[in-house]
């Protein structure tokens, strides 16, 4: 077994997921892998159980019924995670707008270098975009402005999708108080990982707009994406992120 687990949620994703499978188990690093399955209707939960076989005990599938969030289906997966030796606990997407090859560099960032969450950020030098529409940029640039208008975290790509935790956060957050479901989700996680102490590093990541399949960005994602931020900070003059019987980082 791998020290990594890297989850990627999926909805119709067939497009991508076996290249992508087949792309993560050639680095050079052994990562293991866990699909999150939101009742594809294309396909995608399939064609894993057949890929299961060509890397057995390193590839696994978690199926669920319809679309939950992509907020669920990460706690689903950090829970899962936790239950086994995981050391280090990464994020990503399937459609390759992350590339499986900086999955090292986050690793180096958390492994080697001291960090308890890296993050792939497109907003600091050596950051960028490819092929992404400029309406998008401009919202997600705008949105880690408000975000840190509002919340002060000091984190340039609030966003991010791509990141590594080491355990040691995920076993300190108490992710039942983890209310974004959406979008926003990414947002609090690096909130409260901030909020308990822990060292943050972002690491310039060139994100490329997908080639297969549909975006799941919505007008909703964007509304939580606004008020959700809001109860964030709210949320945290009442409550704290930390689980019971954890130290401070």
């Amino acid at each position: 077994m791998s020290d990594s687990i890297i989850i990627i949620p999926t909805y119709n994703e067939i497009g991508n997921i076996e290249k992508m499978v087949r792309k993560v188990f050639s680095l050079p690093k052994s990562f293991d892998l866990l699909i999150i399955d939101d009742g594809s209707p294309d396909g995608t939960a399939q064609k894993i159980k057949e890929l299961q076989a060509d890397f057995p005990n390193k590839l696994f599938l978690i199926e669920r019924s319809g679309k939950q969030g992509l907020g669920t289906a990460y706690i689903a997966g950090f829970n899962w995670a936790l239950k086994k030796d995981y050391g280090y606990i990464f994020e990503m997407d399937c459609d390759f707008s992350h590339n499986p090859d900086d999955l090292l560099r986050l690793y180096k960032a958390c492994a080697e270098d001291g960090f308890d969450l890296a993050i792939g950020s497109r907003y600091i030098p050596g950051g960028g975009f490819v092929n992404w529409p400029h309406n998008r940029i401009l919202i997600s640039k705008i949105a880690s402005y408000y975000v840190n208008l509002v919340t002060f975290i000091g984190i340039s790509d609030t966003t991010a999708g791509f990141v590594c935790y080491k355990r040691k956060v995920l076993e300190t957050i108490d992710l039942s108080k983890i209310r974004c479901v959406g979008y926003a989700f990414q947002i609090e996680m690096k909130f409260a990982t901030k909020k308990l102490g822990f060292k943050i590093k972002e690491v310039p990541i060139i994100f490329t707009e997908r080639v297969e399949g549909v975006s799941k960005m919505s007008r909703n994602i964007i509304k939580e994406g606004i008020f959700g931020v809001l109860k964030i900070q709210w949320n945290h003059f009442f409550t704290s992120y930390r689980k019971p019987d954890t130290k401070p980082a």
